[in-house]
């Protein structure tokens, strides 16, 4: 049998006397004489000041970074960058978001390209910086494992951050005082840990452990536990047993562990975003995966969980009763899942889950497989004029199945805001909101804040909202994203006028405009991008080389 050279990276960079220089700079790193011999795994931290979501990783990073030590293995810290969706919703700076996960991505390969670490851990807690994290392990493809940051523990009053949301929504229309808006502020968020619902953190860090990137148990772990410091603990011995067997992203990552991640995120209601970033994912390790997949796949995928945004619980109250193993275990004995997938264990998904117990008895959160709230996926693929190359709904069936009304149309996500806020949508309106897609913003920006407005108001189920932006995991209603072609690529979204008759029937997976070929013939030939687009900075590059949000908005 071939012994693996765990060190085939690092080794042409420390080794013989001409290294000498590097070897000094380490030293002066603080490295010892023993370390050059030892196997180096980078360590990228997505610590950051700037979102409790990412606030404690550091506190992580110096367990997981403890933990390789240990294992004769040499421990390297690095940094990259994170941003706040939450803070930035609603505002240009939420531009920058999408483009972050680019970002992320190819600062982790960078640093660890050039640093030549023969395994690498990532540790990731908010939105883009996990898909961002697993974009760049795959590209890299050497010995990798994934740690989430975990979840943020409920506020008072069973409270989060779309309560904060949708507060500002119920002031909006006199429903509740600025102080009572203000008191929900202050305590919505005690702490550490990212977004509290089944939203698009939760949900990233879910289907990463369903695709076998992270350790049995760490999505389902909150922030400030016992739990998740022992996840961080494990890495240690995790990461020495991958370097051993040379088992990379590339073995784990395959179309099967893509299957899995996605049936996991249908049975937890999860995030329209992983549509978008399971498809980046995939083309990072060139396993073929469209948005049709996504769609065939969820005909036969229940959803099961109860879990906020469409539902109740949150993700701790998911967490003290097992979390998302038992889930998915039942997929597994129920033929949903592939169980013979590869994971960072060393082991398969079956082996994995063998002696997983199920939840307790009478527990409300996830429903058994008899009783879905749901029997197919919530995340529903539309196709039709309005969105030829596709678009991805959000459908529980809470709002209904299909929606037909006269477009509202807004050229910016500030003009729908201020028509919300001043009470102009009216019930049956369909609101179309364009030049928000990843060319169009730059960016992509997340329409949170005025779907959260429409809840507040009472209107989630009166109104319907298309646009060529995307949605938070944390918007509910009758929601439609990622509409394609985006208006600023001559998309017929871009054609609309007010009044235009809208018809979205999720069961038929249409999305359709009732106008004539004559009339966007004619429409056409007097378009014009009414949105100026910047000249040049990382918000040019990025909309001079991203794809559409149907092939995963990648710049790659």
């Amino acid at each position: 049998m071939t012994k693996i050279n765990k060190r085939k990276h690092s080794a042409p960079l420390v080794d013989g006397p001409e290294q000498a220089p590097s070897r000094s700079m380490l030293r002066a790193a603080g490295f010892e004489d023993v370390d050059f011999k030892r196997p180096q795994v980078g360590v990228a931290s997505t610590w950051s000041n700037v979102t409790p979501c990412n606030m404690h990783i550091n506190d992580l990073a110096s367990l997981v970074c403890d933990s390789i030590d240990q294992e004769e293995l040499k421990a390297v810290l690095f940094n990259t960058i994170t941003i706040s969706d939450g803070i930035s919703m609603g505002t240009l700076g939420m531009r920058y978001s999408l483009v972050s996960r680019e970002v992320i991505a190819d600062s982790i390969e960078t640093v660890v390209g050039c640093q030549s670490f023969d395994g690498v851990v990532a540790i990731g807690g908010c939105d883009k910086n996990m898909p961002g994290c697993l974009i760049g392990l795959a590209r890299l493809n050497r010995p990798s494992i994934f740690v989430y940051g975990g979840s943020i523990r409920p506020g008072a009053n069973h409270t989060d951050l779309i309560t904060v949301m949708e507060g500002v929504g119920s002031f909006s229309s006199n429903k509740i005082s600025e102080e009572e808006l203000i008191a929900i502020e202050k305590t919505a968020l005690p702490g550490p840990g990212s977004c509290g619902g089944m939203y698009t953190a939760n949900t990233m860090a879910s289907a990463i452990e369903a695709l076998g990137m992270s350790l049995p148990g760490s999505s389902s772990q909150d922030a400030v536990s016992t739990d998740k410091q022992e996840d961080c603990r494990k890495i240690g011995s995790a990461i020495n047993n991958l370097l051993e067997k040379d088992i990379k992203p590339t073995d784990i990552m395959t179309r099967e562990a893509f299957e899995n991640a996605i049936r996991v995120v249908i049975a937890l209601g999860g995030s329209t975003n992983a549509v978008l970033h399971l498809l980046a994912m995939a083309k990072s390790v060139d396993i073929p995966l469209n948005i049709d997949d996504f769609e065939e796949i969820g005909k036969t995928s229940p959803l099961l969980a109860d879990l906020r945004p469409s539902g109740h619980f949150l993700m701790s109250e998911l967490n003290e009763i097992g979390g998302i193993q038992p889930l998915m275990k039942t997929l597994l004995d129920a033929n949903f899942l592939h169980g013979d997938t590869l994971t960072v264990t060393g082991k398969t998904m079956a082996e994995n889950l063998s002696e997983v117990n199920p939840y307790p008895e009478k527990q409300k959160i996830i429903m058994p497989l008899d009783k879905p709230i749901k029997k197919d996926s919530h995340l529903k693929i539309l196709k039709g004029n309005l969105a030829s190359d596709g678009a991805v709904a959000k459908i529980t069936g809470k709002e209904g199945h299909s929606f037909s009304g006269s477009a509202r149309v807004f050229n910016s996500e500030e003009e729908t805001l201020d028509a919300i806020y001043g009470s102009k949508i009216q019930e049956g309106d369909v609101i179309v909101v364009r030049y928000e897609g990843p060319v169009g913003g730059p960016g992509m920006r997340e329409m949170l804040k005025p779907t959260s407005a429409i809840m507040g108001q009472g209107l989630g189920d009166k109104v319907a909202f298309i646009t060529d932006g995307r949605f938070s995991g944390g918007s509910h209603g009758f929601v439609v994203g990622h509409v394609t072609p985006e208006a600023a690529k001559g998309g017929l979204i871009g054609l609309l006028k007010d009044g235009d008759k809208i018809t979205i029937d999720a069961l038929k997976g249409t999305i359709e405009a009732d106008i004539s070929a004559n009339e966007i013939k004619k429409r056409k030939k007097n378009w014009k991008n009414p949105k100026p687009m910047p000249k040049k900075g990382v918000l040019a590059k990025y909309a001079k080389t991203v794809q559409s949000a149907s092939e995963g908005a990648v710049t790659d």
